[in-house]
């Protein structure tokens, strides 16, 4: 392989094409510098893949549909996606929350819509998140910074700071008397996937609720799939190459470059680059923790799921788990190594904002969380809770598709176990990922760096590790 001017070498080969792949090869490309993006899937994406997975017409993302970290983040910002070809659709809500009496809490975009969802509550929730609000983009820049530390914006992250460090539970107890707000509190929180009694479950909480409020919760017309293949196509542009259907299982098989950035966890890095690596920093790659893994069912439906309570159909993303205290149930029993009967199920009904992704139907998609490599069938549980807030769900059904954790990581070798997160958020790792070095994309082999979620901010679709890594690139050489 040869860089556009002709030479043998490349600049940098960046392994792995996940947003933050993605993320790293644009900002080096725009920098003047040659790339070459190595991928071992058919299609780039990673984590913001789509494919048929039920029924001819049917479009079904392969994990991520609901992008407020992509709409908030410096490096999607940068990227000019309406001119390639992204739309970002806005369902009226981000998220509803059914109960058992057949009403739902509503998260909704705008703070003076809360008292006609979580009632008394309301004016606490202003009081919680209206400062948040007011300063989201301070809060964003400084969460998804690519190096967290010295702080940016220590004032307005000091306030976020003191609520976030705490638990879900007992943020959501200390702040809201009523049922319905916290039980919406808690649905979110539990994105952290961690049992609620942990801290710092209450950041992702607060974290994601500003989200909503501050970004809403998008999703992409057409599948995550179009939203990846813009940054590929941007990346081009820049003069950047891209080779997909080649896994790499040794830095031998690529071709000569100055440095190499890698989009893939501890493990793989192993791997792939153990042999380059001191004993000492591959001890500490070995101890890295992975976090629970999901299950996933894929449905294709003859019509739109039948909630008992129609509010429901406002929000893309549904959560059910009607209370706090039944969502922390499942929560704490997966993070003890159980299954719950009852688990908390995160759904997400695109198509009714999106008919490109259904033909003459809808699609939905849900999961729950399960200990980390877990093989237990969770399908009729998963469906019992739809059952239970959407009467008749079942009768809609035209086909469905299911992935335990291990189908989670043969889609995506960085979901090791099926963890979505790239490793495990609690105290001891969210500021130390993956090992307590500096900077954190560095590994002691001055060529070699990484840029996957097992890295600072971590995981979601912003692009920010590849973007940290690559400036750290930048930086050295």
């Amino acid at each position: 392989m040869r860089d556009k001017a002709g030479s043998d070498r490349y600049d940098a080969v960046v392994v792995g094409a996940g947003p933050n792949g993605l993320a790293a090869a644009i900002h080096l490309a725009r920098r003047g510098r040659s790339v070459l993006l190595v991928e071992a899937a058919d299609t780039i994406g990673g984590g913001a893949r789509s494919a048929e997975l039920t029924k001819p017409g049917f479009i079904h993302d392969i994990c991520s549909t609901v992008h407020p970290l992509a709409v908030a983040s410096p490096f999607f910002r940068s990227v000019p996606l309406e001119r390639l070809g992204v739309e970002l659709v806005q369902p009226p809500a981000p998220l509803a929350h059914p109960f058992d009496d057949g009403t739902a809490a509503i998260l909704e975009r705008d703070l003076d819509d809360m008292p006609g969802s979580i009632g008394k509550d309301a004016a606490a929730w202003r009081r919680l998140f209206g400062p948040f609000v007011d300063h989201a983009d301070k809060i964003v820049d400084s969460f998804l910074a690519p190096t967290p530390v010295p702080p940016r914006h220590p004032i307005v992250m000091a306030r976020f700071g003191l609520p976030a460090m705490r638990s879900a539970l007992a943020l959501a107890r200390a702040r809201f008397d009523g049922p319905r707000a916290q039980a919406l509190f808690a649905g979110v929180a539990a994105h952290a996937l961690l049992a609620l009694e942990r801290p710092p479950t209450a950041a992702f909480g607060l974290l994601l609720t500003t989200l909503a409020h501050a970004y809403g919760w998008p999703i992409v017309r057409g599948g995550s799939q179009r939203l990846s293949e813009a940054l590929a196509t941007h990346l081009r542009e820049l003069g950047g190459d891209i080779v997909t259907g080649c896994r790499i299982d040794d830095l031998a098989q690529l071709p000569p470059s100055t440095v190499v950035m890698l989009d893939v966890t501890p493990r793989q890095l192993l791997k792939i680059a153990g042999s380059r690596l001191p004993a000492a920093y591959r001890r500490r790659l070995g101890r890295y923790r992975y976090g629970p893994g999901v299950f996933k069912v894929d449905w294709a439906l003859d019509g739109p799921v039948p909630w008992t309570a129609p509010e429901c159909a406002r929000a893309a993303t549904v959560h059910l788990g009607a209370t706090m205290p039944e969502v922390a149930a499942s929560e704490r029993m997966m993070s003890r190594g159980g299954h719950h009967p009852r688990p908390f199920v995160l759904t997400v009904q695109a198509s009714l904002f999106d008919p490109t992704r259904a033909s003459g139907g809808h699609t939905l998609w849900a999961y729950c969380h399960v200990p980390n490599g877990s093989t237990v069938d969770m399908t009729m549980a998963i469906e019992a809770q739809l059952e239970r807030f959407a009467p008749g769900f079942g009768d809609r059904i035209l086909a469905r598709s299911t992935m335990n954790s291990a189908d989670v990581e043969a889609h995506d070798a960085n979901y090791v176990g099926g963890d979505i997160n790239g490793g495990i958020s609690d105290f001891g790792q969210l500021f130390t990922r993956p090992t307590p070095r500096w900077p954190p994309y560095s590994t002691p082999d001055r060529s070699l760096y990484l840029c996957s979620s097992s890295t600072p901010p971590g995981g979601g679709v912003h692009g920010m590790c590849g973007l940290g890594a690559a400036s750290v690139v930048l930086r050295r050489r």
